[in-house]
């Protein structure tokens, strides 16, 4: 009955995680966590996140004797496994330090067994990589099955190091199941949470796209009546109507035809390109995206621009040869994470037939 209580006590104090959670799942911080990619900011804000995830971990845990049961594992198993062995072994630092810091006879084990844990997510990160399956990164199976073999080796830490040992066995046998079973069924939940933010982006910009398809059949003929700047505006502001987006500019091979939407105030037609991604479209034939998470976008004109990602469709003539590009935008407070490259490619094929 008393293990039984426990766990009900640290589940209640899981939800708070899980309400956390699911409230950053709603900001822009989420975002890069959603992802598995060697940039820095996205190693650092998983560093942040899943250290304070760690810390609260220890803080709303329940002390137990001379210890306390937590879900400080959580916090350090995700760190690792979304961030790989560094930021793993940084965030199970920095939980395991806080936690010495509170004293007690498992002052040391935790600390040790914290940063092991935060190693252990790590080490399953490079892995799966590594085999070429970052979607198993990404599996709630697989976090809480590595949450719970992280908590089973704190718990033979805690029996190696903690001393005297009559106690930590007693303390050992009071909260391991609790703990394996609370901190294994949140990490799972955590990362049910962000892959169902994961689906909703993907289904929201798969609609885009498919959206921008079906926009480029409303845009027929117009292009045939001269590539310039009028009927180029007449473009832009038939996709900016129908898509929901914060821009579309459309461009030839060297200055801006025509813009509509956010930043309309410094994006200027008969302005020279100055954004590399357009140069690059142009350069290369191919379809741009920068997200402004995993491929940085900043607006090359103004550094107080609103807009936050672009997807750059190269326009081609009937030779095939790039003639110029049309760039849908979208603002920094709208937030997804990729477009389907395939799609965009549809994209700018039906588009490049005008």
């Amino acid at each position: 009955m008393y293990e039984f209580n426990l766990v009900l006590l640290l589940l209640q104090q899981m939800c708070v995680f899980l309400v956390i959670a699911w409230l950053m799942s709603k900001t822009r911080l989420f975002i890069p966590l959603m992802q598995v990619t060697v940039r820095l900011p996205h190693k650092l804000l998983c560093y942040v996140t899943f250290s304070i995830f760690c810390i609260m971990g220890t803080y709303f845990g329940l002390h137990i004797e001379d210890s306390i049961a937590n879900t400080r594992a959580i916090g350090a198993v995700m760190g690792g496994l979304l961030g790989g062995p560094v930021v793993g072994g940084l965030v199970g630092l920095t939980g395991g330090l806080h936690r010495y810091s509170m004293g007690g006879m498992t002052a040391l084990s935790c600390m040790i067994s914290t940063i092991v844990e935060g190693l252990l997510g790590g080490l399953v990160h490079s892995v799966l990589i590594r085999r070429g399956r970052p979607d198993k990164v990404f599996s709630p199976l697989t976090a809480g099955a590595i949450t719970c073999v992280a908590e089973l080796v704190q718990m033979l830490i805690i029996l190696l190091i903690a001393r005297p040992f009559d106690d930590a066995l007693h303390l050992v046998s009071n909260i391991a199941a609790p703990m394996m079973v609370t901190n294994t069924v949140g990490a799972a939940l955590f990362m049910r949470i962000l892959l169902d933010k994961r689906a909703m982006f993907e289904k929201y910009t798969s609609a885009f796209s498919a959206t921008a398809l079906k926009v480029a059949a409303s845009t027929e003929g117009i292009l045939r009546q001269g590539f310039n700047e009028v009927n180029s505006m007449k473009v832009a502001q038939v996709l900016y109507q129908e898509l929901d987006i914060g821009a579309v500019a459309i461009t030839d091979r060297e200055k801006l035809l025509a813009f509509t939407g956010i930043g309309d105030d410094h994006h200027l037609p008969g302005k020279p390109i100055s954004s590399g991604y357009t140069l690059k479209a142009i350069e290369t034939g191919e379809v741009v995206y920068a997200d402004g998470n995993e491929v940085p976008y900043r607006c090359s004109l103004h550094p107080q621009c609103k807009l936050g990602s672009t997807l750059v469709i190269p326009l081609r003539g009937e030779n095939q040869r790039v003639m110029g590009t049309i760039k849908l935008y979208v603002a920094k407070s709208r937030l997804f994470s990729s477009i389907n490259r395939p799609r965009g490619q549809g994209s700018a094929q039906l588009l490049s037939a005008q």
